[in-house]
């Protein structure tokens, strides 16, 4: 098949509902070649009792091997809602006994490829599931599995009817259209790479933010009275572009707890998943800027006052918005910040959504364009549980890569990127001071340093 043909598939599996029968024509595509060796559903006693209050039935609808490695493909139904977020180490753990032969399977499995389903089925996951086995030799000469723990790791797409399918297209897509091939492995563990997505995402990033801070260059010379706020307040453009792309990529986390958006008289997380693209398409309020008119509003009153007298009701967006004191949403600037009200900033629309195309073929490049296309996790990942999402350490990683740029060196920066030289960029961060640890580190670090100890203190 073509390109286009796996991007369809791969959307119409993963953006909506699950669907068995489209789940299996997937994974027939994706391996090219399975044994449809279906095992009866298992459920109730046949679910070992540690997990019965997670999992309601488990499905096997094939077996996978890529000559080296034997690979199930399951179907896991979770028992209540909470299962899918709350409960993700029970989930893997079951998963490992199930590879490890212990819930009657034959023999152990090297990996599995699993549906973990929610009850009304709108939103699942895609995993991996991998044993890191270990082995040991007998005095007889054979290799045979080490008797103890062995730990298994998850890699997931999230996906459903609430999800974008983006990642999932651009990991699998070739995989899917390539109809010589099966792959092995080490190749679908290529696939589920949260670090590649990551890193895809940062360029985007970077792109954005010096896109933003050269369109408020133009606001700013043409306009005397927000070049003397400007001016009198300590603003520079460096600054607001960087704190611009922070605010609305805190908001998409947010707004995947469903906290924007709520009916007045509904409770907190019943909210749209995708709200930010609401406002820009004018389905809580008419706007002639969007920047002005609606992120304005948004950051500086909506965000920054307390309207719990109110149940927190905005009369603007006719909805609930939570109150978020802290320092993100102040305006920039010294003695209060810039004065947001009677300066009218007439950011472009296009630099939040147009339909320009990408050089990867997708239509828009603007910020909310690029931002939509991405699962966004309020999770943190763990060393054994990674989803191939972006997740809240990115907030800090996006401090550490974008404190260093200032308005003497922006044009330095530019110069550091443009060069196309290898490690450059790098070079230009640790000359100024800044550093990023990786997440394994950073998750050492929170589960040993003690509670006391951390600083909470605003960088």
């Amino acid at each position: 098949m073509d390109k286009h043909q796996a991007q369809n598939i791969i959307r119409e599996t993963f953006e909506n509902s699950f669907d068995k029968e489209r789940f299996v024509g997937f994974i027939k595509n994706l391996l090219k070649r399975i044994e449809e060796d279906r095992i009866p559903q298992r459920q109730g006693q046949f679910i070992p009792e540690a997990y019965r209050q997670y999992i309601s039935t488990l499905e096997r609808i094939g077996k996978f091997n890529d000559g080296e490695n034997r690979i199930d493909i399951l179907i896991i139904k979770l028992q209540k809602e909470t299962s899918l977020e709350r409960a993700r180490t029970m989930q893997r753990n079951f998963v490992a006994g199930y590879l490890q032969g212990k819930y009657g399977s034959s023999n152990e499995k090297e990996a599995a490829l699993v549906a973990f389903v929610s009850p009304d089925e709108k939103d699942w996951r895609f995993s991996l599931v991998k044993m890191d086995y270990k082995f040991e030799q007998t005095q007889t000469g054979i290799m045979k599995v080490k008797d103890e723990f062995t730990p298994a790791r998850r890699w997931s797409f999230l996906v459903g009817k609430n999800e974008t399918s983006h990642t999932a297209q651009n990991r699998l897509v070739n995989m899917l259209a390539n109809d010589e091939h099966s792959p092995t492995l080490a190749e679908l563990e290529q696939a589920f790479d949260i670090e590649t997505v990551t890193k895809e995402f940062f360029i985007k990033y970077r792109e954005l933010f010096i896109r933003t801070k050269e369109e408020l260059d133009k606001v700013v010379e043409n306009d005397a009275k927000i070049k003397a706020d400007f001016e009198a307040k300590s603003v520079n453009v460096v600054d607001f572009a960087k704190k611009l792309l922070g605010q609305i990529v805190f908001l998409y986390f947010l707004q995947k707890k469903g906290w924007f958006g709520v009916g007045r008289d509904a409770e907190w997380g019943t909210g749209s998943k995708h709200f930010l693209r609401e406002l820009f398409g004018k389905r809580h309020g008419d706007y002639k800027n969007f920047f002005n008119d609606i992120l304005e509003p948004l950051f500086y009153e909506a965000l920054r006052n307390d309207r719990s007298h109110d149940d927190h009701y905005y009369s603007q967006f006719n909805c609930k918005i939570p109150f978020l004191n802290g320092g993100l949403f102040d305006p920039i600037g010294n003695n209060g910040g810039y004065d947001w009200i009677k300066t009218d900033i007439h950011l472009p629309d296009s630099l939040f959504s147009n339909k320009n195309k990408t050089k990867e073929g997708d239509e828009g490049d603007g910020i909310l364009d690029i931002f939509d296309r991405y699962n966004f996790t309020v999770r943190e990942d763990e060393p054994l549980e990674k989803e191939v999402a972006i997740d809240p350490e990115l907030l800090g990683k996006a401090y550490e890569k974008f404190n260093a740029i200032r308005p003497d060196n922006f044009e330095e920066y530019k110069k550091a990127l443009k060069s196309g030289k290898k490690g450059e960029e790098s070079k230009f961060n640790k000359q100024y001071g800044v550093y990023y640890a990786p997440r394994e580190i950073v998750h050492y670090m929170c589960q040993q340093i003690p509670a006391h100890r951390i600083d909470h203190s605003p960088p």
